[in-house]
């Protein structure tokens, strides 16, 4: 009696492996209607689809289990680099949203901060939706909605500190959007912009600084300490991981300006985590033979 086939060579044939090519590619699983469920990139495609060839039934593998169980049909697209394959992956999941795709599928829940000035008056907007205010320079996108809602919103009650807040009644001029906050300031004076700013940019940290020097001279802030440290910490932790990450990997692959779009930001991302290596090896290529 011959040995047991596995759930893939029963659905997709024991010859089927033979034809995935020994190189980068993304993968699509698709079901009976021909719907891709999900998407996959490996550094070497036949070896990645051999793993789903040798699930087992343990919780390491019940993902891979689970989508094959739902899979009629694969399909398979060859790169030439491991980076072309992270950046198809990332286009496709963007565009089917595969249901067994989290990461990267709903880009356009990304948020961004915009800053208006009029006068002395100063806007802060937060929106997935910076189209809608076009009126705002906006920053961004930035990844975790959670995070930076919550800097954003510990960030404007540390301007409510330093300076007069607008009451909402004032910015009903501004659309109402689902996942948007609009907040203004009066008399906001010209040194906080600019920082704010460069700190939206992931620049530098210079805002918070002079903002705890400025909370020092406030009573009720000292006399809320605790709080008030916690607003900072929460502002902080936009910086370390949202704003200054950006600016960083925009910088590494030369990208200028304040904005990347939803649809670019993981992209961005990607290309900066190989560009240190496609510069070490321009390096060694341009360097004269020893």
């Amino acid at each position: 009696m011959g040995a047991r086939k596995s759930l893939f060579d029963r659905k997709f044939g024991v010859s089927f492996i033979e034809e995935v090519p020994l190189c980068p590619g993304v993968y699509e699983m698709q079901d009976s209607s021909g719907k891709t469920i999900y998407v996959g990139k490996a550094k070497i495609l036949r070896r990645r689809l051999q793993q789903y060839r040798n699930a087992r039934r343990c919780k390491k593998h019940h993902k891979m289990r689970a989508i094959l169980a739902e899979a009629s049909a694969i399909c398979f697209t060859a790169c030439n680099t491991d980076l072309d394959a992270l950046l198809l992956e990332n286009e496709l999941i963007r565009a089917l949203r595969p249901r067994f795709n989290l990461a990267g599928a709903f880009s356009f829940l990304y948020p961004c901060i915009g800053l208006r000035r009029e006068g002395l008056n100063l806007y802060l907007c937060y929106s997935t939706s910076p189209a809608e205010f076009g009126m705002f320079d906006f920053f961004g996108a930035f990844r975790s909605r959670a995070l930076t809602r919550e800097g954003f919103l510990a960030l404007l009650e540390v301007l409510r500190f330093i300076v007069h807040r607008e009451p909402t009644k004032s910015l009903s001029s501004f659309p109402r959007v689902r996942f948007s906050i609009v907040a203004g300031y009066r008399q906001i004076g010209d040194q906080w912009p600019p920082l704010l700013e460069t700190f939206l940019r992931g620049e530098s940290k210079e805002f918070l600084e002079k903002a705890v020097m400025a909370l020092v001279e406030k009573p009720f802030a000292r006399r809320h300490a605790a709080d008030t440290q916690e607003l900072i910490d929460t502002v902080m932790r936009f910086y370390r991981f949202e704003a200054h990450p950006l600016r960083k990997a925009m910088k590494d692959i030369g990208l200028s300006g304040k904005l990347v779009s939803q649809e670019e930001r993981d992209g961005v991302f990607l290309r900066a985590r190989h560009e240190p290596k496609f510069k070490k090896i321009s390096r060694a290529k341009a360097s004269p033979p020893a």
